[in-house]
């Protein structure tokens, strides 16, 4: 059971921070996510919102609408409602998610840093391809900018530190390496991370319920596409 293993503390006067881990790897990310749906399954009166990260989730909530006015402080109160919903939740008992396909054009214009990432490793461009696309990655979190998913997974062989001077303009669907992760840039802004494609689809979907193409918890893949797909793609 989680219950030795949650760490409340108080985040502002509005929220709550349940700490579960101090380490990015998928055991914690197991427990956030177990964490997660106990929230949807058991709503707590009072809870407006919960924001799930690495290790942690931080849970938000109106202090006048958390029940038991006059037995403690509002924090007090919806940290002993918080241990009584997660008393019993168990690490590993959510379900596998979806592997999300996401088609990928690599090099070139839309991938400025591709050849600088495989000689950083004296690899060839068709090996960084080989060994990015290769790999299957799990999203830890969504966050930085709407529906930026942080993936988790890339291979040490590729695994390039961010740029020493980041861009002033990064367009929507670039996707980037920095450090140990991958991900992709859902809307145009700056970045550090090194370019080495983009993709046609839109990662950020604000007309669609949810809004974002990856949630935590996904499991992605890159695909290679050529330059000619990509266009049909974004043309169609």
């Amino acid at each position: 059971m989680l219950q030795n293993l949650l760490n409340f503390s108080p985040l502002g006067d509005r929220a709550v921070l349940i700490q579960l881990g101090t380490s990015i790897d998928e055991s914690t990310h197991q427990l956030v996510r177990a964490v997660c749906a106990r929230l949807d399954e058991d709503p707590i009166p009072g809870v407006v919102e919960y924001v799930p990260a690495f290790a942690s989730v931080a849970v938000h909530y109106d202090p006048q609408r958390v029940p038991g006015a006059g037995l403690g402080s509002p924090h007090s109160r919806i940290v002993s409602a918080l241990r009584a919903a997660l008393s019993n939740v168990r690490e590993g008992t959510v379900q596998p998610s979806p592997v999300v396909e996401i088609p990928v054009c690599y090099g070139g214009e839309l991938g400025p840093d591709l050849e600088d990432v495989a000689r950083a490793h004296d690899l060839s461009i068709d090996d960084v391809v080989g060994i990015h696309s290769g790999d299957e990655y799990l999203v830890y979190m969504v966050g930085f900018m709407p529906g930026f998913a942080y993936l988790g997974g890339l291979s040490e062989r590729i695994a390039t530190p961010r740029r020493s001077v980041p861009r002033t303009r990064v367009p929507a669907g670039t996707v980037g390496i920095g450090g140990s992760q991958t991900g992709v840039y859902p809307l145009e802004s700056p970045g550090g991370w090194n370019l080495i494609g983009r993709t046609p689809q839109r990662m950020f979907l604000p007309e669609k319920e949810p809004p974002t193409r990856l949630e935590i918890g996904d499991r992605v893949r890159f695909h290679p596409i050529t330059r000619a797909e990509y266009e049909s793609m974004i043309a169609g």
